[in-house]
């Protein structure tokens, strides 16, 4: 991968600041479109920490792009284009934003988040060894961690701004966006696991969990929105080196909790700086993630 210049926050003057998430900046381009810029920042615990990763935004982008080319015969989605010489002639004067940035369909945003759980890890892990069960699914006894469950499971949460995600029930989420809609994007939410997961394997990857994010558009039709199957929404294992009982080989942002945890920190604010090291390892495990999948290393064009 060429150079790309590491982008912490964006602003500009042209472009109306529509919303700041942990890591994507949201603008208005028109009444019909927004761009989302995919900064390098990076949050962990639910908090964005000091230290952006170099290239980050630009794997989540091109990574995006190849799953709602590849899903969209499942659920049409939001995506527009991330070819930054195609865009309008306000964001093209912003060099920064080449390679991080999509144009989208502009959507009714569902205040939700839909998550898929293949295997037992991170909140399921700690819920199942206090109670057995995870989100109110009845699981087997004695499961280990990072075991496949016995079949996938559907946890949705609610969209924080700022502050923790929190698990709902499935009635909460229903009692959300409406019964008839939380079944539809239950059922979509699991065939999108299912054909990605098993994709993913050919390649050489276990897709543990994810999360995916939906919207409307202007005639009521789910989209699927935001980013989608990348090592910042989803747990990536080696299909190699797995092996359940402990944490997993993985390319995602595992790696920087699992830093985090050896660090004196308390999960509240200020977050701490990461090392160098962690820094440059993590930029690895992302590129790698987007090489195994597309099954070509990702070239950015600068000018």
């Amino acid at each position: 991968m060429s150079e790309i210049q590491t982008v912490s926050i964006t602003s500009f003057v042209s472009l109306p600041l529509v919303h700041r998430g942990k890591v994507r900046d949201v603008y208005q381009v028109n009444e019909e479109e927004l761009l989302l810029v995919a900064t390098d920042r990076i949050s962990a615990f639910d908090y964005v920490l000091p230290t952006p990763i170099p290239q980050k935004g630009a794997i989540l982008t091109a990574l995006s792009a190849f799953w709602f080319e590849k899903l969209k015969s499942i659920v049409e989605n939001h995506f527009i284009s991330c070819d930054f010489d195609e865009f309008p002639a306000a964001i093209r004067q912003h060099e920064e934003l080449r390679g991080r940035s999509t144009l989208v369909k502009k959507t009714k945003v569902f205040p939700v988040e839909c998550v898929v759980r293949g295997y037992l890890e991170g909140s399921g892990w700690k819920d199942y060894q206090v109670t057995g069960n995870v989100c109110n699914y009845n699981l087997p006894e004695n499961l280990r961690q990072c075991e496949k469950l016995p079949r996938p499971i559907f946890t949705p949460a609610t969209k924080a701004q700022t502050g923790h995600d929190e698990n709902i029930s499935e009635s909460e989420f229903a009692n959300i966006v409406g019964a008839e809609t939380a079944e539809q994007l239950r059922s979509i939410s699991f065939e999108i696991y299912k054909q990605a997961s098993s994709y993913a394997l050919t390649r050489g990857i276990i897709i543990a969990d994810t999360k995916f994010e939906f919207g409307l558009d202007e005639n009521d039709n789910i989209l699927l929105i935001d980013e989608v199957l990348t090592p910042d929404s989803s747990r990536f294992w080696s299909l190699d080196n797995y092996a359940p009982g402990a944490s997993q080989s993985s390319f995602d942002k595992q790696f920087v909790r699992d830093y985090l945890e050896t660090l004196d920190w308390n999960k509240q604010p200020p977050a701490p700086e990461l090392s160098p090291h962690i820094v440059e390892a993590t930029t690895a495990r992302y590129s790698e993630a987007y090489r195994i999948l597309t099954g070509k290393n990702l070239e950015i064009n600068e000018k």
